[in-house]
């Protein structure tokens, strides 16, 4: 489409509803009517040719066509606000998307933010959790931070640092594991990495043994663990919260490291 044809308020109108799923959240941020934006939406989506939403009883959900635009257009956007922010502060800054695991984020990544604003003023990170595959230009992402070998598909990996797993649990439990074989016959807290355990214990010579115990979603070892005795679990050392835990073997599998997917 020309340039001269791009239809900016519709645009702006989808954008906003994009990100909030929700035409009444959307019409309030962009200060319009929602009967408004619904016509700017419609309008949009017929001049395209295409439906970028369907309407559900709670909200809206986007079409394939829809999510494939929504990235393109929020870059587009704020690149526009804060290319005006430069032009009224006289000041240059650089936004950087970033896409990172829960775990790394909150354990590892969250508590160095402040250093960073320190020594990188002009930078404003947008960091983007969660442990999907990463895809840099569906994202809008400039760059991305992944557990792995770094063989990703059409990405330069860099590695940021090694993350060694090791077997982690509470006072009590070390107590009672003096070796591999012991851990064998515990119960083992298991993440959706299903291949995480078969690991460890291959990199200490044994078979892993059948896993028992509870599994979670959630990487980061829960303080309820703890308290409720549940069980040793397998993490890794570069964004687990220690404090409360201990390490129950000295032993730890080979380490893997953080890449730095670059689109």
């Amino acid at each position: 489409m020309d340039r001269p044809q791009l239809p900016l308020n519709a645009l702006r109108a989808f954008e906003a509803a994009a990100r909030h799923l929700n035409l009444t959240r959307a019409a309030i941020e962009l200060c319009v009517t929602q009967a408004a934006l619904s016509h700017q939406i419609r309008g949009l989506e017929e001049r395209l040719g295409v439906t970028l939403f369907r309407r559900v009883p709670r909200g809206l959900v986007l079409t394939d066509e829809g999510a494939s635009l929504v990235p393109v257009l929020t870059r587009a956007f704020d690149g526009m606000s804060d290319a005006l922010d430069i032009v009224v502060s006289g000041e240059s800054r650089e936004t950087v998307n970033l896409g990172v695991v829960g775990s790394f984020a909150t354990e590892w990544l969250m508590p160095r933010l402040p250093e960073f604003r320190a020594r990188h003023p002009s930078v404003d990170l947008r960091i983007h959790a969660n442990n999907n595959r990463v895809d840099i230009a569906g994202e809008g992402l400039d760059l991305a931070i992944r557990f792995g070998s770094g063989s990703w598909h059409a990405t330069e990996a860099i590695p940021l640092m090694p993350a060694p797993m090791t077997v982690l649990c509470s006072p009590a439990w070390a107590a009672r594991l003096a070796s591999a074989e012991d851990l064998a016959r515990a119960p083992l807290l298991r993440s959706y990495r299903a291949a995480e355990w078969e690991q460890w214990f291959t990199a200490q010579g044994m078979s892993c043994p059948p896993l028992r115990g509870p599994s979670s979603t959630i990487r980061l070892p829960s303080r309820k663990w703890r308290r409720g005795g549940m069980g040793p679990g397998c993490f890794r050392l570069s964004c687990s919260a220690t404090g409360w835990l201990w390490a129950a073997l000295p032993s730890h599998s080979p380490s893997r490291w953080m890449p730095g997917a670059i689109g």
